[in-house]
């Protein structure tokens, strides 16, 4: 190693006093401790240039592997005038950038020493509160309005940051709203006003002041601080919160970190609206006299098929995650009138589709004494009730026109990346009543009619499963929530009523909508003990596990039906969501369980 170091400090010497700079383009070296000799050539010209000093200089060049004609290989020539010439105007200008690096190294330098300065000595900078000032009344953000002019004390996440020469904006968040805060002056001083970050929680004391004319903000007003207090310091750099879910993040970055993601306007909206929908839903029950109930969702007879069935050791005992409360429902009529739940149903189905979940909300129905003209009256103006009760209230309906837009912009982008063929509009309207009512067989023809065909690729006949795709489409063109009523009965659950006039069907309905496709699905429930007796042994279910189920066509039975609403897919309808993993708050599908 000495050797080799001795031979290019000869080597050297040697080209200062030849003044002859040679590069091998070949198997030449660009790096400083490159000699320049025909032993140590430099790889390129500018590489000569950049590493050597030696004035006028010599460059002799080669290919030593490569080149024409072959005996001119291995020889050393003199480096043409134009290519010289090109290769020190291309030296001057990396001079130049160098020059240029250095002056911005430096400058960094100076702006960084003086910051490490400032807040050094922001430290010693602490903020008192002024004991001359009403005593500061604690609210959140949703009361500013009611306590405009009045000092307030408000604690939140900071959810928008821009800090200027002596002010700082804030836009606070609490969960109940927005609020901008301004800091001015010494306020902006403090090193925690120096280090603010996204999230950091703080409680903030000031007055509450109506915007002038033409000025905007949250609520139309702002807070003026006087006095704050850091709470929780939220981490800046790679670990910013902008940096973890970006908004151009995957998918999947995103659903690992839920927990942040859901702080965003839009998640945040998102179940807001959710909120607001299961409210609404209680409040259309409540006006219809419906009592809530909460069945049990660990269970050992199965409702809608084996296949989808969560199975769990139960102390020793088979049991399963419910797929629905309906048979619980059934049980409460005689006691304590039309009842319903909403309440988490679970399904095994490995599907991994947008409209697909392995846990979600379940509001579920079962009414007495009714036909199958009553229950499909209760759905559309139960639908329609509850929908009207969120449109109405401003805040929501601002939520879901900001969620649509958000819908359309993000529509716009897949089909530039070619991942939808045509744009989507979305614009959420409350659906006009009466639903359009269609039976089954009248779809089989309508689907026929307009070439849709079935997963086969041929026309649809009687008995076919209508395939996802062919409902989807069939509902958007038609473009309004249609009853798809009166499916074959082997398509359907053993409980579900044969209709009376063509034994070939059932009483049962699916509620479509626009965008979506199916959110509910409903049925008359099979009343008559012998039938449901017969049902039992047609499926291969044993009857014994269903004793209480059975029972009650033994004492005292009724005409009744229910239905079921998958939550997230009617908030999918109504917020434009592209998937309904967006309108849950833990999203669970095949292969996903956290965070």
């Amino acid at each position: 190693m000495a050797e080799t170091a001795q031979k290019i400090v000869d080597a050297a010497a040697d080209l200062v006093i030849s003044k002859v700079v040679y590069i091998d383009e070949d198997a030449g070296i660009d790096a400083p401790q490159t000699a320049g000799t025909s032993d140590f050539p430099f790889k390129s010209l500018l590489g000569a240039l950049i590493h050597t000093s030696i004035p006028d200089a010599e460059y002799q060049t080669r290919k030593s592997q490569t080149g024409e004609p072959a005996e001119t290989r291995e020889e050393y020539k003199p480096v043409a005038k134009a290519a010289l010439k090109k290769a020190k105007n291309a030296h001057a200008a990396h001079l130049k950038k160098e020059a240029k690096q250095a002056e911005l190294a430096a400058k960094e330098a100076e702006q960084k020493a003086a910051r490490e300065a400032q807040l050094e000595a922001a430290k010693a900078i602490k903020l008192v509160e002024d004991p001359s000032k009403p005593a500061a009344k604690k609210i959140k953000i949703k009361d500013t309005t009611d306590h405009r002019n009045v000092r307030v004390a408000i604690s939140g996440w900071v959810h928008r940051l821009r800090q200027q020469k002596s002010m700082i904006f804030i836009t606070l968040r609490d969960g109940t709203g927005l609020l901008q805060c301004i800091l001015a002056d010494k306020l902006t001083e403090t090193y925690d006003a120096l280090t603010m970050t996204l999230e950091t929680s703080i409680t903030l004391h000031g007055e509450i002041k109506e915007l002038p004319a033409g000025a905007h903000a949250p609520g139309g007003h702002e807070l003026i601080v006087d006095y704050y207090t850091v709470i929780g310091r939220a981490p800046g750099g790679d670990e910013a919160i902008t940096n973890i879910v970006a908004p151009d993040a995957d998918p999947q970055t995103k659903y690992n970190n839920r927990h942040l993601t859901i702080r965003g306007d839009v998640a945040s909206a998102n179940l807001k609206v959710r909120a607001a929908v299961v409210r609404a839903f209680r409040r259309s029950y409540d006006d219809l006299g419906l009592l809530e109930v909460t069945p049990p969702c660990m269970v050992q007879t199965m409702c809608e098929g084996g296949a989808t069935l969560f199975e769990f050791d139960y102390y020793g005992e088979k049991a399963y995650l419910t797929q629905s409360s309906q048979l619980y429902l059934e049980t409460c009529l005689p006691s304590l009138g039309d009842v319903f739940c909403i309440q988490e149903s679970f399904r095994a189905e490995k599907s991994l589709t947008r409209r697909h979940l392995s846990e979600y909300t379940h509001i579920e129905a079962e009414l007495a004494f009714i036909t199958f003209d009553d229950l499909l009256n209760h759905l559309e103006d139960m639908i329609c009730r509850t929908i009207d009760h969120v449109w109405n209230d401003p805040q929501i309906r601002a939520f879901i026109q900001e969620l649509n837009e958000e819908a359309n912009r993000e529509e716009k982008k897949r089909f530039e990346k070619k991942e939808v063929a045509e744009i989507k509009h979305y614009e959420f309207q409350p659906p006009q009543r009466p639903f359009r009512r269609m039976k089954y067989e009248e779809a089989i023809a309508w689907l026929n009619e307009h070439g849709i065909p079935n997963e086969e690729g041929e026309p649809h006949k009687f008995g076919d499963d209508i395939a996802e795709a062919a409902e989807r489409r069939m509902t958007d063109i038609l473009n309004t929530p249609i009853f798809l009523t009166h499916f074959p009965f082997e398509l359907k659950a053993f409980y579900m009523k044969k209709d009376p006039s063509d034994p070939r069907v059932t009483e049962s309905v699916d509620c479509l909508m626009p965008g979506v496709g199916e959110i509910v699905g409903g049925s008359m429930r099979m009343d008559d003990l012998e039938e449901l007796l017969a049902a039992y042994k047609r499926e291969g279910i044993p009857a014994d596990p269903y004793y209480w189920f059975t029972d009650q066509r033994k004492y005292g039975t009724t005409p009744h039906g229910g239905y079921g609403i998958g939550l997230e897919r009617l908030l999918a309808w109504i917020t434009g969501r592209w998937t309904v993993k967006e309108c849950s708050l833990y999203p669970r599908w095949m292969g996903r369980c956290t965070p």
